[in-house]
């Protein structure tokens, strides 16, 4: 049935990638001599104790992975991670109890950005890097991080990627997995450092660069600073455009670069309806905010394509308060919310291409109407997609709607404002950040809900990030069942 001896090994395995990154951060704590050393040095011990741990549990297993161990491998690596990725918040006493420390970095994890520290400047440096790195790794993911740099340490990596990968196709530039991965971590790789350079150029120091690079490739939008007024103009253009980029589908970018033809990017049906839904959306708000708001023509063009680009890529940065526009274009965010950028990115959301696949199964609704004996193929970029993609799409919207439905009215039964209960499902779901309502703006942080919204958002966070289906099929009886 479960190769549990082989989850375990995989699990102990990767813990020892998760200790790297903490040993990285225990290096951003000694150069900033702060008090954050211990927390760092303790939680490096307990990761490789329970990777042992874990490592001698799964001692001579069986190698073969099948479907249902990629499914629970990928989910508990998460899950495990998180736990683990608590350890410096608590130790350290950042945050004040163990559901906050989870909370937050799970909502790294999953590049969701949405934080309960109400001043995120306090923190030491080495604290605020373990935040943006574990967004930069979560951003990929996390399995598929190990299998380019170790792909031997994950057995069946194609049923893993496919448990973990984002977006209802799945594009491979090599037979070989791992060979996909590395130029996919080439790519992602290169956006970070461009990014960095770009914002020192701009006048940003190397550590704040660093951080908010991080979190700019991997759509996560946690900060550093609490004051959202220290991005200047040039900087807002900087992450605007970096941020829309890490929104792309990677495989895409990377045959654009390959084969240096603009054209291989502007001829994808679902780049065109996410730059179309960019363009559409920061026009509208660019009017309301100048004639309701009476902004002048440049910082209102600024201001609605860095926060339409922040939210339809799942980012959150925050350069403005949104909270302060006109309602109206609530609606346009929390609609790029529910969107979402490509699929293949590092962002969130239903993904363009769903829309895309939607808009033609419903026009061929309307053609089979009028033709009922005609046989209508759907064809994204001249592939034909087939019938058993369209069934999945439609249970996959289903789904994201009854999730949605029922983690809101939950929220609201707990005594949380309409608006921000349905915009925090939706930027959980969505791997958001930023929430809008009464109670709750985009710039305040989430300290003030309850702890059991904190363990459903964690976990709505979890299964929007590994595409609802995932997650939920281990909860499914027929999962457990011998056959």
């Amino acid at each position: 049935m479960i190769n549990l001896k082989l989850i375990y090994k995989i699990l102990g395995s990767l813990l020892f990638i998760e200790s790297v990154m903490l040993l990285m951060c225990l290096g951003v704590a000694f150069y900033y001599h702060e008090d954050d050393v211990l927390a760092f040095g303790t939680s490096i011990a307990v990761s490789i104790a329970s990777g042992f741990v874990l490592r001698y549990l799964g001692h001579g297993c069986d190698n073969s992975l099948s479907r249902r161990d990629a499914y629970l491998v990928v989910a508990l690596t998460w899950v495990v991670f998180s736990l683990v990725g608590t350890m410096p918040f608590v130790i350290g006493g950042y945050l004040p109890s163990f559901t906050d420390a989870f909370f937050e970095t799970m909502s790294g994890f999953t590049t969701t950005g949405a934080t309960i520290i109400d001043d995120v400047s306090v923190l030491p440096h080495g604290i605020l890097f373990w935040r943006s790195l574990i967004q930069w790794i979560g951003g990929l993911g996390i399995v598929f991080f190990t299998i380019a740099i170790l792909p031997s340490l994950v057995g069946g990596s194609v049923k893993v990627f496919a448990a973990e990968a984002t977006g209802p196709i799945k594009t491979k530039l090599h037979p070989r997995l791992s060979t996909t991965a590395k130029w996919i971590w080439v790519v992602y790789l290169l956006i970070t450092i461009f990014c960095i350079g770009s914002l020192m150029l701009a006048g940003m120091d190397v550590f704040r660069s660093i951080n908010y690079a991080f979190t700019s490739a991997a759509t996560g939008g946690f900060a550093v600073d609490s004051d959202y007024s220290l991005f200047t103009p040039a900087i807002q253009y900087i992450l605007t455009f970096f941020c829309f980029i890490a929104g792309a589908n990677f495989t895409l970018l990377y045959m654009t670069a390959s084969q240096r033809r603009i054209s291989t990017l502007l001829r994808s049906s679902e780049f065109k309806f996410y730059f179309f839904v960019v363009l559409a959306f920061s026009a509208f708000i660019v009017v309301e905010l100048m004639w309701k708001n009476g902004y002048s023509l440049e910082p209102a063009i600024r201001s609605s394509l860095f926060h339409v680009v922040s939210f339809i890529t799942t980012t959150g940065f925050l350069a403005d308060d949104p909270g302060k526009w006109p309602h109206v274009t609530w609606v346009v965010l929390a609609v790029c919310m529910f969107f979402g950028a490509c699929s293949g990115s590092t962002s969130g959301g239903f993904k363009c291409i769903r829309a895309v696949m939607l808009l033609k199964v419903i026009k061929n609704e309307f053609r089979q109407m009028l033709h009922p004996n005609a046989i209508l193929p759907m064809k994204i970029d001249g592939t034909n997609v087939p019938s058993s993609k369209r069934v999945t799409l439609l249970a996959f919207l289903a789904t994201y709607l009854v999730l949605c439905l029922f983690c809101s009215f939950s929220m609201i039964a707990m005594g949380i404002d309409n608006t921000n209960a349905i915009t925090i499902t939706l930027s959980c779901l969505g791997n958001v950040g930023p929430t809008l309502g009464l109670e709750i703006g985009p710039t305040m942080s989430w300290s003030i809900l309850p702890d059991t919204a904190k363990w459903i958002c964690s976990v709505l966070m979890l299964i929007g990030r590994l595409e609802i289906f995932s997650v939920l099929v281990i909860f499914s009886p027929q999962f457990w069942k011998e056959n």
